[in-house]
């Protein structure tokens, strides 16, 4: 009896199928630019903050992870050799130099990076997704903006766990909610949105504090919003990207408000899209 192909495989089991679509490689090739061009924006203007942790290391508060793997405190010469090495790596991967080399090395510099910004007493939660696709991109391998017409089960797998992480940083927000507030109705019906407003919110926006009313019917939106977000893994076409453009729309708005931006989240909503549309046609004919 032959044993049965990975084509065959998937095609008998809708699971495998649906984590591993065939995507095309130059989507990868795209998407790879977007992610390691914003590691650099990243280390240098959000997560800047690891040179300065490097002149008080007794305020090391590890991770789980970061303590299961015994990673000392960091000193200021360690990470300016660290943010230097992120950077070059990154440029490389960007480029497509060494792919597979490069990207491994942006996903362990960048990965110890993410241990010592956050191991200070605060964990931000929306570089989730960030960290995974550092880490899934070097599994594709060879990915060039010529490849529009070569799919990859390895790319989709890539990109599609990229977008598992994208929604679950909405979905597990949800979760911590509850279990901080210990009822989910509590968190709805508190002052979270006045408090926020009264701490950081634009000027355009105090006069929302005279509406509680409003405010806790945005919170019960919010929860909703967060708990549908995995919705948006089944979508396609023209509702996959009404989805995108809801949810960007839901980040600009808590930028414009609340001065909270969550980048690192929402370039990884690049992993739904069908990025190879912006590759010029003369790079396709050149294959």
């Amino acid at each position: 009896m032959n044993k049965p192909t990975t084509a065959e495989v998937k095609a008998g089991n809708p699971l495998i199928a649906w984590f591993t679509p065939q995507i095309s490689l130059a989507r990868v090739a795209v998407f790879r630019v977007f992610i390691y061009l914003f590691v650099i924006v990243d280390v240098l203007t959000i997560s800047a903050d690891v040179i300065p942790h490097g002149w008080t290391p007794g305020l090391y508060q590890p991770l789980w992870l970061a303590r299961f793997l015994h990673i000392p405190p960091v000193s200021v010469l360690a990470a300016q050799i660290l943010l230097a090495a992120i950077i070059v790596f990154s440029l490389m991967a960007a480029a497509g130099i060494l792919q597979r080399l490069s990207g491994w090395l942006v996903s362990i510099t960048f990965g110890l990076w993410m241990f010592y910004t956050q191991g200070y007493g605060y964990v931000a939660h929306d570089h989730m997704a960030l960290v995974v696709a550092v880490v899934v991109l070097p599994t594709v391998g060879l990915a060039r903006f010529q490849d529009v017409g070569t799919t990859s089960a390895k790319a989709g797998w890539a990109l599609r766990v990229v977008q598992i992480s994208v929604v679950l940083t909405y979905f597990y927000s949800v979760v911590m909610k509850w279990i901080a507030s210990g009822n989910i109705t509590h968190w709805a019906n508190g002052a979270v949105i006045i408090w926020a407003l009264m701490r950081r919110g634009a000027e355009w926006s105090k006069p929302f504090l005279e509406m509680p009313g409003l405010l806790i019917a945005g919170q019960w939106a919010t929860l909703v919003f967060e708990f549908l977000s995995p919705i948006v893994l089944f979508l396609k076409g023209r509702w996959l990207d009404g989805a995108v453009i809801v949810f960007m729309l839901f980040h600009l708005m808590t930028y414009i408000a609340l001065g909270i931006h969550f980048l690192p989240t929402v370039i990884c909503w690049a992993a739904f899209l069908p990025l190879e549309k912006l590759i010029p046609k003369r790079f396709t004919a050149s294959a």
